[in-house]
């Protein structure tokens, strides 16, 4: 009536030898490089940010930069100027803002 299942221990050796190394291969392709790429390109584009350009930081608030430091830009909102970190300016967000307001023109 009942089944009893025996599994073995050990026995795939080789097998799991090649199992892991692929299993981190595709890890390191799928999830940690795109990363790495994506955190490169968005420091590019805040050490690339000039006066006058039009953005959206992380936490959502859209302005225009007016003043630039090493590490920080001062952007003018509808509420007035505001002192944000570089790394608060959004290049996602900025993009896709830029590419709209260019196709609704």
């Amino acid at each position: 009536m009942y089944s009893i299942i025996v599994l073995q221990a050990g026995g795939g050796g080789m097998g799991n030898f090649i199992l892991i190394p692929a299993m981190l291969l595709v890890i390191y392709l799928f999830m940690i490089r795109p990363q790495m790429k994506k955190a490169k390109n968005e420091k590019k584009f805040q050490a690339e940010i000039k006066k006058g350009a039009k953005v959206i930081t992380t936490s959502g608030i859209h302005g225009k930069i007016v003043d630039l430091t090493d590490d920080a830009a001062v952007i003018e909102t509808g509420a007035g100027k505001i002192k944000f970190e570089r790394s608060a300016i959004s290049m996602e967000l900025s993009k896709k803002y830029l590419s709209s307001a260019v196709t609704k023109k």
